[in-house]
């Protein structure tokens, strides 16, 4: 008996109905951000691991606040800096009329979330207003372009033993279908310090370059670290995790944990003091879940989050001197 019956049909986050991901990318600057919709407000709640977060608006997630909910997530390249566009999507969905009804008008809520991808491109680029307006307004419930795209563009990967032998990361998404229709979808941007596995076989999918094509050990990885702590300092891993099934703030805090075993086991090192990881999840509250069916729910929730881990590394692509993973093994002699 299955009891996941598929991936989603689009095997990405936007098979959870009522969901929309749009991108805006800068490739000369080499960085951009994601806008993932959700325009009739979904209860939501987040989860902070990593030491070094560059957030925005997470207060209104929390359990003790009045609203935990949010009408968009944003993640967005440029550390700090990019999250000034969250400031575009939430022009985007006010000129709209979506967002928090007030007596006045409504309000949109817009966390965001940055990684730092200021160490390739262009320091001085980063998404600003203009590119979160761009991307919230180019959403759709289509196919999620993936790989080096939106806040995926400067992602980097595999940095223990410095930046010089890191490789590219990007973006991911996926999506299981489970009991009485209840489906998981979610979205990655890689962009870690650790080397890179898939989970069920333990192969290696990436880790710092050694020499013609080869891989690095954790080992090796760490001799060379002491002396390249600066490449520590630029790693963040975002996912966001979204489902139909009716959840309260409290469950889908839940799943906010069990998205980060998923992080856990296909990223090693993570959740570093100089890690900005964090995962949110949403729910669109269109499907009871019997109580039996939520540790099912937990276990789809660490495999797309699995999944879209390994598909943001293994669709990037080589940008300026940094290569993909394909591109590296291609070397090997």
């Amino acid at each position: 008996m299955k009891i996941f019956s598929a991936f989603g049909s689009k095997d990405d986050i936007t098979d959870v109905p009522g969901l929309k991901v749009g991108h805006s990318t800068d490739f000369s600057g080499v960085t951009g951000c994601t806008a993932i919709l959700c325009e009739q407000g979904s209860i939501a709640a987040v989860d902070v691991r990593g030491g070094a977060p560059a957030t925005h608006e997470f207060g209104a997630l929390a359990s003790p606040s009045l609203v935990q909910r949010c009408h968009a997530i944003l993640f967005t390249g440029g550390s700090a800096f990019g999250l000034e566009a969250a400031s575009g999507v939430t022009r985007f969905l006010s000129e709209n009329d979506i967002g928090f009804q007030t007596r006045i008008r409504p309000v949109p809520i817009v966390p965001a979330a940055a990684i730092f991808d200021l160490a390739i491109g262009s320091a001085d680029c980063y998404p600003s207003v203009i590119q979160g307006y761009e991307a919230a307004q180019v959403a759709t419930n289509d196919l999620v372009e993936q790989g080096c795209v939106g806040a995926g563009t400067g992602a980097t990967i595999a940095k223990l033993a410095g930046a010089e032998r890191c490789l590219k990361g990007g973006l991911g998404s996926s999506s299981l279908i489970g009991p009485e229709g209840v489906i998981v979808g979610c979205l990655a941007v890689t962009n870690a310090i650790g080397s890179i596995y898939e989970p069920l076989s333990g192969e290696v999918i990436a880790a710092p370059r050694g020499e013609a094509g080869r891989f690095l050990s954790i080992e090796e990885s760490l001799a060379l670290h002491t002396a390249t702590v600066e490449a520590s300092r630029q790693n963040t891993t975002l996912i966001c995790v979204a489902t139909n099934a009716s959840l309260s703030h409290s469950q889908l805090q839940r799943l906010t944990i069990h998205a980060h075993d998923g992080l856990s086991r296909s990223i090693f090192p993570v959740h570093t003091a100089a890690d900005g990881d964090i995962a949110f999840a949403l729910s669109t509250e269109e499907k009871e879940l019997e109580e039996k069916h939520l540790l099912t729910l937990a276990v789809m929730t660490t495999l797309v989050v699995e999944r879209a881990i390994v598909k943001s590394v293994k669709q990037a692509k080589t940008v300026e001197d940094i290569p993909s993973v394909d591109d590296w093994l291609s070397t090997r002699t």
